[in-house]
């Protein structure tokens, strides 16, 4: 037996927000056997937003039941079945909150729509409730009501039914089998309140994010409790486990991390996920002496100022910096012609492009631009803490490159030999430049020392 649900609350935060509605249709594997549905009293104001989008406003749950009221009856009707929703963390979630604060610990085995009609109903451009409904003619009747959209999933739970064989028996032993996986409350006390990185796992030891955190038991507790949008309630449904690594130093756990999303391409990092930064720009200086901001690609031992995905992406930030700074669109390559710029034209351009502005005016912000954004020409040690007291962190810019970082009990010799040999390489990206950048711009670590050229 299945218990097909969908609620209305006053916000999408379970840890704030409350359940304002709630639809539940039991079904036996063949059709609807039962129903309720009701409007609660949420002890809170509905923000005007959620009215706009689900109709239900404060006169209307003003004499309503509170959840405490109706918390045995939900009890009873869900009793021994499968908790079924289109996005079923987020009402499970909300309802265990409801019965959390009451003192009771509700637990069913759950199914979610939107996961089981990816897998039995392929080939959708979305598969939220609206979308497939339309796909599938269905008719919504109350739409953003709880029993409309009830009785909408219970639709496609039922087209689902029938394209997959044997699909009642698929079904319970999925639930049951996720139920026996959900991560045990213990996964917190293994996990240390110290600096590092780690790693939220799935059911299937993938890894699904990566961290960091001066202190990571508490970070892992504010993802666990943190249920405020689709995606973080997507990826707590999935955690299984965490693993960590520590690394005493914040520098450290930054680039690591930047590193370890870059190879590992983590489901639930994908902000962090880009790494083929092969277009840079880079400072030239012309004929007359102006220095040129081109865009090229990065080869090995080229220095660029600034690292892009593509060329795209390296021109539409020209065009900003070159406002930014009052840098001349044609010495960035934005604006071919023998005349004025466009910039100058309209007063964003000091004249460099006609000469009506000097060479030193015009290097000195190209400089200023230079200095922001990419890290200083030359060679250098950063030095931080360890993992223990008597062990150091070093990280090394070769030529304003980043090569990499290592742990030693004892500083290596000052040359660029001998600290290579120390070192675990590492690749240079967007990313760890601009994790470099700041912690040298704030002073961050202990010491830096100046290797030259």
């Amino acid at each position: 037996m299945f218990a097909i649900i969908d609620i209305e609350t006053t916000g999408g935060n379970v840890k704030g927000e409350k359940i304002t509605e709630i639809a539940i249709f039991i079904h036996d594997g063949e059709k609807i056997v039962d129903s309720y549905n009701t409007l609660i009293n949420p002890e809170k104001s509905i923000p005007y937003n959620i009215t706009r989008i689900t109709g239900i406003n404060n006169e209307m749950v003003a004499n309503a039941p509170k959840f405490y009221e109706v918390a045995k009856k939900i009890i009873e009707l869900t009793e021994g079945k499968i908790f079924v929703a289109h996005n079923v963390s987020f009402d499970y979630n909300f309802i265990r909150r409801e019965y959390k604060e009451l003192g009771y610990d509700f637990e069913r085995p759950h199914l979610c729509t939107i996961n089981l009609a990816r897998q039995i109903i392929p080939g959708h451009v979305s598969y939220s409730l609206g979308k497939l409904c339309a796909d599938y003619n269905i008719f919504i009747e109350g739409r953003h009501r709880a029993a409309g959209d009830a009785e909408a999933t219970c639709k496609i739970f039922d087209i689902m039914i029938q394209k997959l064989p044997n699909a009642t028996q698929h079904f319970h032993e999925k639930a049951h089998k996720a139920l026996k996986e959900v991560k045990p409350p213990s996964v917190l006390d293994k996990l240390p309140n110290a600096c590092g990185v780690y790693y939220l796992l799935n059911n299937k030891n993938e890894v699904i994010y990566v961290g960091k955190s001066n202190e990571i038991r508490k970070r892992v507790s504010t993802h666990i409790k943190n249920q405020s949008t689709r995606r973080t309630r997507e990826m707590m449904a999935e955690i299984a486990d965490v693993k960590y690594t520590l690394t005493g130093s914040e520098l450290i756990a930054l680039l690591k991390e930047a590193d370890e999303i870059k190879k590992l391409k983590p489901k639930f990092n994908r902000a962090q996920r880009k790494e083929n930064f092969n277009v840079g720009i880079f400072a030239k200086a012309n004929k007359e002496g102006y220095l040129n901001i081109e865009i090229g690609t990065i080869t090995k031992g080229s220095s660029p100022i600034f690292t892009y995905e593509t060329q795209k992406e390296a021109k539409e930030h020209l065009f900003i910096i070159a406002e930014k700074y009052g840098l001349c669109q044609k010495f960035c390559g934005l604006y071919a012609t023998q005349k004025a710029c466009f910039g100058h034209q309209i007063g964003k351009c000091d004249g460099a492009c006609i000469g009506q502005e000097s060479v030193e005016n015009y290097n000195a912000k190209v400089n200023i631009l230079i200095d922001k954004l990419s890290l200083k020409n030359d060679s250098y040690l950063l030095v931080d803490k360890g993992l223990a007291n008597n062990e150091k962190a070093i990280i090394y810019i070769e030529k304003g490159r980043y090569q990499g970082w290592a742990y030693c009990t004892e500083l290596p010799e000052l040359n660029k030999e001998a600290i290579k040999k120390a070192i675990t390489l590492y690749s240079e990206h967007r990313d760890t430049l601009n994790i470099l950048k700041q912690f040298i711009k704030d002073k961050k670590v202990e010491r830096i020392i100046n290797l030259g050229e």
